[in-house]
């Protein structure tokens, strides 16, 4: 519990690899759960790329999520958010903090990563940003980000955008009875989520190469989507959960 556990500082350099195109200076932030009220996030401040464990603090997510609904300035924020820090020195937790708190008392989720990769921000700021996260282009977008994306509107970082998260998110799971594999924010980038760090990196990545896909697609003309009935078939297809969990260990194995 007092240590920055390995891979998460492992992911943290692999989600500001250039060839992601997802993160660079002090972008993006990440956060994995240690005890069911308890997770480590990523510092405001530090970069990515070259972050080791002083990178890192240990949160108290009970006195975060008791302020959820309330209306806080940005010094009430700040201070919450120090009250809340159980290691980690004189670092600061992300702004995010917010966000982190709330998915990751989700059932079942304990990872989440957070990016600007370009295509997903090129989408996330078109006027069909919310038709493209309801829709899917191929079976693996499917298999590693679930089947449809949570899209969220613009919504000033921190609280008010943790937030919009929350009642977006609960919105998916009235539908789809699970937790969202990935998320996108309007103006601002993607998330994506997952039971472990395997998963919450197949479907960031498999997220960035579904934007890519789609920007590619759009230059052209609306694409031909899966469709509904498609989707539904592919998501409960027990050889999809089977090919769904070598995806995870490929993400593993290659994390670093």
């Amino acid at each position: 519990m007092n240590e920055v556990p390995a891979e998460l500082i492992e992911v943290s350099h692999w989600l500001a690899n250039p060839e992601l195109d997802a993160v660079i200076l002090a972008e993006g932030n990440v956060s994995q759960s240690v005890t069911d009220s308890t997770f480590w996030v990523k510092a405001s401040g530090f970069q990515l790329g070259s972050i080791a464990a002083n990178g890192f603090v240990l949160v108290d997510a009970d006195p975060i999520l008791s302020l959820f609904d309330a209306n806080l300035s940005d010094h009430e924020v700040k201070d919450a958010l120090r009250s809340a820090t159980l290691i980690g020195g004189p670092a600061v937790p992300s702004v995010e903090t917010f966000m982190h708190a709330w998915l990751l008392s989700l059932p079942g989720v304990t990872c989440v990563l957070h990016g600007h990769p370009v295509p997903l921000i090129a989408i996330a700021s078109s006027p069909e940003a919310s038709k493209i996260c309801a829709n899917r282009l191929f079976p693996d977008e499917i298999v590693c980000c679930g089947p449809e994306t949570v899209w969220v509107p613009y919504v000033d970082p921190g609280l008010p955008l943790a937030q919009a998260i929350r009642d977006a998110t609960l919105r998916y799971i009235e539908k789809w009875q699970d937790f969202p594999r990935t998320i996108l924010l309007g103006n601002h980038g993607l998330i994506s989520l997952g039971g472990n760090l395997p998963q919450a990196k197949a479907a960031f990545q498999m997220g960035v190469k579904a934007g890519r896909a789609w920007t590619q697609s759009l230059a052209i003309a609306w694409p031909n989507v899966l469709s509904s009935e498609s989707i539904a078939r592919i998501a409960g297809r027990p050889d999809e959960h089977y090919r769904q969990r070598l995806l995870w260990a490929a993400a593993a194995s290659h994390q670093q």
